[in-house]
């Protein structure tokens, strides 16, 4: 049980990874002011580093891992591209990416309290993740 709920707590932080990633990509190209992108830009980098960890222990556990669910990553790009259409700003970059933070938030917040039995290098990961997209929501709450 520890090793199935570890490799399935490590699949979704691997998805929820490549979305952050994605969405960060998906909206910097949007971002005017430089210290928003510098936020943006850390944050991926941080996530990166995450996924470099995430992917050792997948390895390990002989998993490819899990990509983003596609109906959730196409509503993403498709919310992401109206918003921007009709609004190019930092306040409206601001708005997705505190959106997509929050829905990571709750989604990692529940598969942690769904896959009890995961190991806790795993749970530190998940933990670790969650504590990124909680950050950038509060730093970039002056963009809003």
């Amino acid at each position: 049980m520890v090793e199935q709920d570890t490799i399935k707590l490590l699949r979704e932080c691997d998805a929820g990874i490549k979305m952050g990633v994605t969405s960060i990509d998906d909206v910097l190209p949007h971002v005017h002011s430089e210290a928003f992108r510098k936020y943006l830009t850390e944050c991926k980098q941080e996530h990166e580093e995450l996924r470099s960890e995430l992917e050792v222990l997948l390895d390990k556990y002989k998993d490819e891992g899990k990509d983003p669910n596609p109906i959730a990553k196409g509503m993403s790009w498709m919310k992401t591209s109206v918003k921007l259409g009709l609004e190019d700003s930092d306040n409206t970059v601001a708005d997705l990416m505190t959106d997509g933070c929050n829905m990571g938030v709750k989604s990692l917040n529940r598969y942690l309290n769904q896959y009890k039995a995961a190991d806790e290098v795993s749970k530190d990961i998940t933990k670790r993740l969650i504590n990124l997209e909680e950050r950038l929501a509060i730093d970039i709450r002056q963009f809003l």
